[in-house]
């Protein structure tokens, strides 16, 4: 069994799709097999998604981070940006890499190097795409862990940013 146990109502983070909400715990047989499932859904994207109690952990989900996770990734959002010199292709398959690893640090970065305040060059189309899923998912996050809502947590960021 796995070694990570949430609860109904609980707020995780799944990789590739962000904050979700634990609604219930249930069993199903699925092609003759009992399984225990997390039923978490996804209100931003109207989703749910049912993943084995025994393959949580590997899939990647895990619990909010913590409030000190959350100000490492707050930190982060105050470096200096790191634009590698290499084609965009590659930088951006990096970029959604990241962005799916679901470890708020790892977005935070995304979001600081390709952040551009209003000096600074325009963004392609596909930077100001990447750029805005990255903002999404760490506003997502940081709205969950201080119990504000989405709008406020992206102006939170967005002033860090700012400010940087």
């Amino acid at each position: 069994m796995s070694s990570v146990s949430f609860a109904e109502g609980d707020y995780v983070v799944y990789p590739t799709h962000g904050v979700g909400q634990v609604m219930a715990i249930e069993n199903q047989e699925i092609g003759g097999m009992k399984l225990q499932l997390f039923v978490i859904t996804f209100e931003r994207d109207r989703m749910t998604l049912r993943v084995p109690v025994a393959k949580a952990t590997k899939s990647g989900l895990r619990k909010l981070s913590s409030r000190k996770d959350m100000d490492t990734a707050l930190s982060t959002l105050k470096g200096r940006a790191k634009v590698k010199r290499t084609m965009w292709s590659r930088r951006a398959q990096e970029y959604e890499a990241k962005i799916n690893s679901g470890d708020p640090v790892s977005i935070a970065e995304v979001v600081r190097d390709l952040y551009r305040n209003a000096n600074q060059p325009d963004q392609s189309y596909s930077e100001r795409q990447i750029y805005e899923a990255a903002l999404e998912r760490l506003a997502a996050e940081l709205a969950a862990v201080e119990g504000i809502d989405a709008e406020a947590a992206a102006a939170k960021l967005c002033e860090l940013l700012a400010a940087a």
